[in-house]
This record gives structure tokens, C-alpha cells and sequence, in this order.
């Protein structure tokens, strides 16, 4: 068994942001969110976050997690951060594995490595990596798999900085790591107390630290904007490619944005510019045109969303498509069939199979049946300015164009609403309703007014 201890304390001041470093979002999710789930999946018997700046906003963002959280109120650099987990772990005898809040990247698989090394004998297992240009990082002096030492640049002299191996930030300890953190020393310009120090003081009591060579992308943290898109970007790719290897078509992938929460089947085909996010599910053979956005929408299988079409908290049906230029809302559900057109609002509604709304309409708190045809212009008028009504519109109904529907109302299956009516009482079923004024012509009433001007 082993802890895990991840500091998240820091400012991030690169950032320029209010929002703490590790809550800046990648994918959906918060960058810190990425280090916990990497932690839990080797099933540590404790994980202790350290939180600091933000820490209340970091804080609740752990709620759903099985953490503990320490805090180091005064930011005294890392090793400091790390003593703060010390009445967390009081009495654990096994290996304690460290991570920082944002390397996003690093795999379960690498943290094991360390693990096993301390569990091999080692007293401190660090990992490494090798840069193209190292600039800015501390280089790794060592003798086969043995670290002698960490030389920060502003030391190194020439031929240490040609050294292209450097502290990844990613550390397992055996028992003695508290005791040792005890005698790190902040004999530098910032007065903190740093973690690479415990390579001397480890080694100084005769325990022995070896390097495990990690892969340079893992260990990429994100101090600021550039690197938070960088990372992203490498999430990106790996998602876009799992999911062309199981079958989706992507158009342009380097376009296309989605959430690790959403699902695809075989044979979805994707163009330029979607967005797909939070729960959403698209079925075999469905189509999502360009620049379309997808949230916590399911697409049944033959489905298609033309391009613009912006759906939130939607269920598109078997054959049924929406756009270009719809918007479906919470609650929107299109049955087999359905044909939402452009400038077309559903929110909150039900459209039975074979519904067709072609354009510019808006359908809130209504349920359309099977086979009604709606005309462009046509408003539900659901809300009284206090609460919302509901409007029920039967099968095979046809409601003429820019006619509105001032709800509660029904409209019976086969009736139809004369175009620009206004309809406040119940249409029987079979009925013609017509809800304006009656048309009379003024002859000659034209000319005469030009020719008074």
C-alpha cells in the first residue's frame, strides 16, 4: 500500500487570472481533476491534496473526490507544501508517491514505476525527463540509474548545461520523507524551501535516490496560458485519434473540439468546427455539420444536426435532423423523423414522429403531435411574465404561418389555424380556427393619398 500527496497550493501568477491555477479548465474539467483521477486509478490508501492560494475555491472543487485536503497558509515553496500533509499520514509506513497539480498529463503507469523502485529498495525515486532545450530547469547529475545530485542552471557550469535530463516534479519517498523535509533549508533568494533539496539530504544519510526516465510529453506542466492550450491540444489529439480508430469519420480533425465525457458510435461523421460537450451521446450513422455545438445532447442513430446548430440538454431521434441555424433547448426532444428547420427554438418540448417546423418558429413548453406541420413565424406563447403554460398541438394539426399560440391551449388532432391568427381558446379537433381582423379593401384609396402628397 502506498499515499499520495498532490500539491496544489500555488498562485500561478503567469496565469493573469482570478481562478486558481489548477482549476483552469482542460476539456471540461479542471486541470487538478486530471492529477486526482491519475492518483486514484493506483488505489493509494490515502490522497491528500495541499491546497493554498484559492484553497477554498480548490477546496469545493474536490467535494466529489476521496482526498484529504491540507493547507499551507504561507506559500513557502514545495517542500514546505509537502510537510503540510505530514499529520495526514502520521503513522504510515508505506511509500508516498508526490505530484504536482499541474502536470495534467502523467500516466498511472509512470507513477507506478516510481513506486516500485522505493518498493525495490530505493529511499527516493524521482522522474525524469530529457528536453531538446532544457533552458530554465534544474539538470540531472547521476551514475546509471543513482541521481548524485540537482543542479539548478544558475549553478551549472558549461558542461552541466549541456545535460538535456531534468526534474519532471514527480517524486515516491519511503518512510524516512518527513524527517528528511525536517532538514530542508531555504538558503536561497525566494527563502523557500524546495523538494530537490531532499536528493543532498537523502543521500547524505545514506539512503539511495535513483531517476526514472519518464516521456518529455507526460511531464509537460502549464504555468501559463500558452501551456494550459498546449496540453489541451495534446488531450485533444489523443481523443480525437481513439475515437477515428473505433470508427468515426472527423472532417478537418484538427477542428474539432470534444469532452472526454462524450460518446460516439461507429460510422458518426463529424465536420469542421463541431463542438461536443459534457453527456453527450451520438448514435451509429449520425451526422453533426459544421461549427454545430452538442452539450449533454443524444443523437439516435440516423440522426443529423446541420451547420450552426447550437443543442443543449437535447434528444435528436432515428432519422430526424435540426438546423442550420437551430437552437434546441433543455428539454427539446425531436422523435423519429422530426424535422427542425432554421431559426427554428425548441425548448422544453416534445415532437412527435414526422413533426415538421421548417423555419424561423419557436416551440417552448409544447407538445406536438405525430405529423403536425408547423408554419414559419409560429410562437408559443408560454409565459405570463409570472409563470409558464404548457401548449398542446394535436396529430396531423397545421398551424399556419406567424400565427402565436398564447398557452395554456389546445389544438385538436387534425385542425388547422388560419396564418397570422391568434389563438387564446381551444381549437376542436377537425376545426378551422382564425383569430384577425377581417380584410376589406378601400378601393381607389392608394391614388387618392399619392395625390394628396
Amino acid at each position: 500500500m502506498h499515499a499520495h500527496v498532490i500539491l496544489a497550493a500555488g498562485q500561478g501568477t503567469r496565469m493573469k487570472s482570478r481562478l486558481p491555477k489548477v482549476l483552469h479548465p482542460l476539456l471540461g474539467k479542471p486541470m487538478l481533476a486530471y492529477a486526482v483521477e491519475t492518483a486514484l486509478a493506483l488505489s493509494p490508501e490515502k490522497l491528500v491534496v495541499v491546497v493554498g492560494h484559492g484553497g477554498e475555491e480548490v477546496a469545493a472543487a474536490l467535494r466529489d473526490y476521496p482526498v484529504a485536503v491540507a493547507w499551507q497558509k504561507e506559500q513557502l515553496g514545495t517542500a514546505h507544501a509537502l510537510l503540510q500533509a505530514e499529520p495526514f499520514l502520521q503513522g504510515f509506513s508505506g511509500p508516498v508517491l508526490v505530484t504536482q497539480g499541474d502536470t495534467p498529463l502523467l500516466r498511472p503507469e509512470t507513477l507506478k514505476g516510481l513506486l516500485v523502485k522505493v518498493q525495490e529498495g530505493a529511499g527516493m525515486a524521482l522522474l525524469t525527463v530529457e528536453l531538446p532545450d532544457p533552458t530554465g530547469y534544474g539538470r540531472i547529475l547521476r551514475q546509471g540509474e543513482e541521481v548524485l545530485g540537482n543542479v539548478e542552471e544558475k549553478d551549472a557550469t558549461p558542461e552541466v548545461r549541456a545535460i538535456r535530463e531534468v526534474n519532471a516534479g514527480a517524486y515516491a519517498f519511503d518512510a524516512f520523507l518527513f524527517q528528511a523535509l525536517k532538514e530542508v533549508r531555504n538558503e536561497n533568494a525566494a527563502r523557500e524551501y524546495y523538494l530537490p533539496d531532499l536528493i543532498a539530504i537523502y543521500r547524505a544519510h545514506g539512503r539511495k535516490v535513483v531517476a526514472v526516465k519518464g516521456v518529455a510529453e507526460e511531464a509537460l506542466g502549464v504555468n501559463t496560458r500558452e501551456e494550459l492550450a498546449r496540453v489541451e491540444g495534446v488531450l485533444l489529439s489523443a481523443l480525437r485519434r481513439e475515437w477515428m480508430r473505433k470508427g468515426v469519420r472527423m472532417i478537418l480533425p484538427e477542428s474539432i473540439y470534444l469532452e472526454p465525457t462524450v460518446e460516439l458510435a461507429p460510422d458518426v461523421t463529424l465536420w469542421p468546427g463541431v463542438v461536443l460537450k459534457g453527456q453527450t451521446r451520438i448514435g451509429e450513422g449520425a451526422e453533426v455539420g459544421p461549427y454545430a455545438v452538442l452539450e449533454d445532447t443524444v443523437l439516435e442513430p440516423g440522426a443529423r444536426v446541420l451547420a450552426h446548430t447550437v443543442a443543449q440538454g437535447a434528444v435528436i431521434g432515428r432519422g430526424a435532423d435540426a438546423g442550420p441555424f437551430a437552437r434546441l433547448r433543455p428539454g427539446a426532444v425531436l422523435r423519429e423523423g422530426v424535422h427542425v428547420g432554421n431559426f427554428v427554438e425548441v425548448k422544453n418540448s416534445l415532437l412527435h414522429p414526422g413533426v415538421k417546423a421548417g423555419h424561423l418558429a419557436y416551440l417552448g413548453d409544447a407538445e406536438v403531435g405525430e405529423g403536425a406541420n408547423i408554419g414559419a413565424g409560429v410562437i408559443t406563447a408560454n409565459y405570463d411574465g409570472k409563470r409558464k403554460h404548457k401548449t398542446l398541438i394535436g396529430k396531423g394539426a397545421f398551424i399556419g404561418s406567424n400565427s402565436v399560440l398564447v398557452a395554456p391551449v389546445r389544438v385538436g388532432d387534425g385542425a388547422m389555424v388560419g396564418a397570422g391568427s391568434v389563438i387564446t381558446h381551444e381549437v376542436p379537433e377537425d376545426a378551422l380556427a382564425v383569430a384577425r381582423g377581417r380584410q376589406r379593401n378601400i378601393e381607389g384609396y392608394a391614388r387618392r393619398k399619392r395625390e394628396e402628397g
